[in-house]
């Protein structure tokens, strides 16, 4: 008797494998504290109800700034399906409870052992699942041969285009709603240079005159969804984790809350992002999507600053504003010295020849985000850097690994020491020094981007509209530094600036009791040499 109940307990195979898996991941502690609190105690296993509250979207008031007068956005209508289609995908059965090999299961399909692609399947599932609950229409369709992942094909309007974007940047940024508490005002992020970007680089769009705005593209432009998904995965990889990371910190909220706090669904602090202008140029668009690019601590840093709620977080990012601090390389220089950690650098600009009435909403930016801070020096340096394409289309440039010209940042020497062949003083990125593939000058006025084919440590592509062959010299017009250090270089770069100041103050002292008497001051001294500049005087010894 004895033998046979510790058989019957024996967990089947397909739950040892499971939980194998989840172990792998790291999650099966949290997992098995997530499903205690969840599931009925006699019946061992979780209604799927309580699922979908689980994995719901607090309720928050939503401010749409559509990007185009011809777009309509129904997205309020997909936030309160998001809960029921993510359980039913993951855990629905058919008595509709959820028991713990099928709970693991669920999480595994979606957490453990995806790869970017079927990860990206799993996210079009879920949004067009979605949509379809909100009676929305959506042009995907999926072939379920394959159980867990299937095949998809079809078209993305832009509606479906600005829509899908968002609700990956929600599911990303849930558990900071979820902080928020219900019925708050949520001003979505401008991802109007990343929709563009997508039908730029998978549709046939010709010419830049088209970059500008998505009214260039046509109200009824599509895209393949077999060309969207290349793009993706190349500009923005970090997208296609979005369903999972939602799904990891839904549960694990689930294990550290207590029963009673899950039902109300994570009662936080109330707040509003609406009073704010996202006059900047890192945008909260834009960071969310330079976020996409990286990974670990300084993706999840980019992302926070991508959160209108987070707007003092982002703010202590802000080094350097050229419209605040000053325009100037000793200005900049005078602020980012001692910075060490990564640092995001803008700088927008008009085409010299922008003289017309467009050249204010024809503006572009571009940006470069170092891992290690600049340095004074007449060599280029680092170890790595990306440039990036930011607005009006988004384009990332890696490394090549070819040569490693990342940063060159040369300020004017204190001392001056004759040069017969002077270093040039200014930013520089990319290219070879006096061929830069962009170059800033020692005023912060203008800027040079040159061709990719000058440069070799950075990948192909152009940097900002109509960039063909030839140098392209514009007007800056705003810079801005970004550090994404955390604390401790935010901490370590206080220190040195505390410690530069310091020897500054005490080099402005003047001692007086060196000069205790007339004959002995220097204003003595020089009105002697004024009066009587040949006099013979006796040398001291």
């Amino acid at each position: 008797m004895g033998s046979a109940a510790s058989t019957d307990r024996r967990p089947s195979a397909e739950q040892q494998e499971q939980e194998s898996l989840a172990a792998s991941t790291g999650s099966l502690t949290f997992l098995k504290s997530a499903f205690a609190n969840l599931s009925d105690h006699q019946s061992q296993s979780i209604p799927l109800s309580s699922l979908y509250q689980s994995l719901s979207i607090p309720s928050v008031t939503l401010n749409l700034t559509l990007p185009s007068p011809h777009l309509t956005s129904n997205f309020s209508l997909l936030l309160p399906h998001l809960g029921a289609a993510a359980a039913d995908f993951l855990f629905a059965t058919v008595n509709d409870t959820t028991d713990w090999t099928t709970f693991l299961r669920g999480f595994n399909r979606c957490c453990a052992r995806m790869s970017a692609s079927s990860s990206l399947i799993t996210l079009y599932r879920i949004f067009s699942d979605v949509c379809r609950r909100a009676g929305i229409g959506c042009g995907l369709e999926f072939d379920l041969e394959d159980a867990d992942v299937g095949k998809v094909r079809g078209t993305f309007g832009l509606n479906d285009m600005l829509m899908f974007l968002w609700l990956c940047w929600v599911m990303e940024q849930s558990s900071r709603l979820s902080m928020w508490g219900k019925g708050v005002e949520l001003v979505l992020p401008d991802l109007n240079h990343l929709v563009l970007s997508a039908f730029l680089a998978c549709s046939e769009v010709g010419g830049d005159e088209s970059v500008w705005g998505l009214d260039g593209l046509g109200e009824r432009k599509i895209v393949a969804v077999q060309k969207l998904n290349g793009w993706i995965l190349a500009t923005l990889p970090g997208l296609a984790s979005c369903f999972s990371q939602f799904l990891r910190e839904k549960i694990k909220y689930v294990a550290v809350s207590p029963k009673s706090s899950i039902k109300s669904n994570q009662s936080g602090c109330s707040g509003s992002s609406t009073n704010y202008n996202d006059s900047f140029l890192l945008t909260f668009g834009r960071a969310w999507a330079i976020s996409l690019t990286e990974k670990g601590t300084l993706g999840e840093e980019l992302s926070a600053a991508s959160f209108p709620g987070l707007l003092d977080h982002k703010l202590n990012n802000l080094l350097y504003r050229s419209s605040t601090h000053g325009k100037g390389l000793s200005r900049f220089w005078s602020i980012v010295e001692g910075y060490h950690g990564p640092l995001l650098f803008l700088f927008s600009g008009n085409l010299a020849d922008s003289s017309d009435d467009k050249s204010s909403t024809r503006r572009w930016v571009v940006g470069v985000l170092t891992e290690n801070g600049f340095q004074n020096s007449d060599m280029f340096y680092g170890t790595s850097a990306h440039l990036y394409a930011i607005s009006p289309v988004f384009r990332v440039l890696s490394p090549t690994g070819k040569e490693k010209n990342f940063l060159y940042s040369h300020v004017h020497p204190t001392g001056r020491v004759y040069e017969a062949n002077p270093k040039p003083v200014g930013l520089a990125f990319g290219g070879t020094r006096g061929n830069e593939r962009i170059f800033i000058d020692e005023d912060f006025s203008r800027v040079v981007i040159r061709h990719h084919a000058v440069d070799k440590t950075y990948q192909h592509g152009s940097l900002i509209p109509n960039q063909g062959y030839l140098a392209v010299e514009a007007s800056l017009v705003e810079a801005e530094v970004w550090a994404f250090g955390g604390s401790s270089a935010k901490e370590q770069h206080d220190t040195f600036k505390k410690r530069e100041n310091l020897f500054t103050e005490q080099r402005r002292k003047v001692d007086l009791k060196t000069f205790g008497s007339w004959e002995d001051s220097p204003e003595k001294m020089m009105m002697d040499m004024v009066s009587d500049p040949n006099r013979v005087r006796r040398e001291d010894r």
